[in-house]
């Protein structure tokens, strides 16, 4: 299992507007092959800084669904919200001993 984390910085008065568009990304998620979980986060110090860490059976389903068309149609709405480009970051557990 890997995780990815997403980290956006949306527009100023736009949140609202980000969290409606968040639920149709979470909807077309839901259907990728590999999908496990995923849990939407709001900085405490900065309400529009957004961190989105989801689950994946392996880094090739993360791939494929980071590439898919059906991806890109979700989140062109929220590309139009960001203060800058999302950061991604993909990790894998490590063993600690």
């Amino acid at each position: 299992m890997i995780k990815v984390i997403i980290e956006r910085i949306i527009a100023d008065d736009m949140e609202s507007t980000y969290d409606a568009q968040l639920k149709n990304t979470l909807t077309a998620v839901m259907g990728a092959k590999g999908f496990i979980s995923g849990t939407s986060y709001v900085d405490i110090n900065n309400k529009n800084k957004r961190t989105i860490i989801t689950d994946w059976q392996n880094i090739e389903c993360w791939k494929r669904w980071h590439k898919s068309e059906v991806r890109s149609d979700a989140n062109s709405q929220i590309r139009l919200m960001l203060a800058q480009e999302e950061v991604v970051k993909t990790l894998e557990s490590q063993p600690l001993a």
